[in-house]
């Protein structure tokens, strides 16, 4: 039986001569292993292989029992790590709050396991009848949110 530990411990030694991250290691109870990693400028597949072939050399004869499934932590999924909120700043993100309230904007910055969105938002101006839209940033924390993900854009 290999331990994630492990796992994750040899994953993290093929990712430090490498631009990548790790997101996740999830064990099914059906023998498969599955890693999902990250980079600023996505994931190649002859990577993925690579780190396969890596971890099964690493595990020698008890890889066999096990099936590697190597992949990117796939686009429109939620953020699982702080380096996926690092690497999207700049870009539109939806965030689900504890109490299901979605918010879009852009990803302002990332402080720890804070992070701030500009967001659009109705403000009532002195000298007009009707509210304005106004850029506001609003701060959110990691561990008080359901979920945190980019929004692809076809415009």
């Amino acid at each position: 039986m290999i331990d994630k530990n492990v796992v994750k411990t040899i994953v993290e030694e093929w990712l430090a001569g490498n631009e990548y991250f790790l997101v996740d290691v999830n064990m099914t109870p059906d023998g498969r292993i599955v890693i999902e990693i990250d980079h600023a400028d996505g994931v190649w597949i002859e990577d993925c292989v690579e780190l396969s072939r890596f971890l099964q050399e690493k595990l020698g004869e008890e890889a066999g029992e096990y099936e590697f499934e190597v992949g990117s932590a796939g686009i429109g999924q939620p953020f699982k790590v702080v380096q996926q909120y690092l690497n999207h700043i700049g870009k539109e993100v939806e965030v689900m709050d504890a109490g299901g309230k979605k918010t879009q904007g852009i990803l302002k910055s990332v402080d720890g396991s804070t992070f701030v969105l500009t967001v659009k938002e109705k403000q009532k101006q002195e000298g007009k009848k009707r509210p304005v839209l106004v850029d506001a940033d609003k701060q959110f924390d990691m561990d008080n949110i359901k979920y945190t993900k980019y929004l692809l854009s076809f415009k």
